[in-house]
């Protein structure tokens, strides 16, 4: 059980990473920053976009309209959060783990 643990805790710690790069990401392409016909920075936006697109659509559907604010990032940590904290404590105590 200790493998899947860290396993699982691994996978959301690159989920989280992730989400936060491409929500720092498209803050600097909104604000003009960073240029998305740079070949670097329009690949690492395609890559990142691929990735997070899935996961955001269905919960954009039920996240009210805000305007031009995208909190959609925030509930989709805070999900990742619940779901570590879930599991972590009915799997039991294990180093992998974060300490809450």
């Amino acid at each position: 059980m200790g493998s899947f643990l860290t396993i699982f805790n691994m996978l959301i710690d690159l989920a989280t990473w992730i989400i936060i790069i491409q929500a720092i990401l498209s803050w600097l392409v909104a604000f003009e920053v960073l240029n998305l016909r740079q070949p670097l920075v329009s690949q690492i936006w395609t890559v990142l976009n691929r990735l997070t697109e899935p996961v955001y659509r269905p919960l954009r559907r039920m996240i009210p309209d805000l305007g031009g604010i995208d909190i959609t990032p925030i509930f989709l940590l805070l999900i990742l959060f619940f779901l570590q904290v879930i599991v972590c404590n009915n799997l039991g105590p294990h180093p992998s783990c974060p300490l809450w």
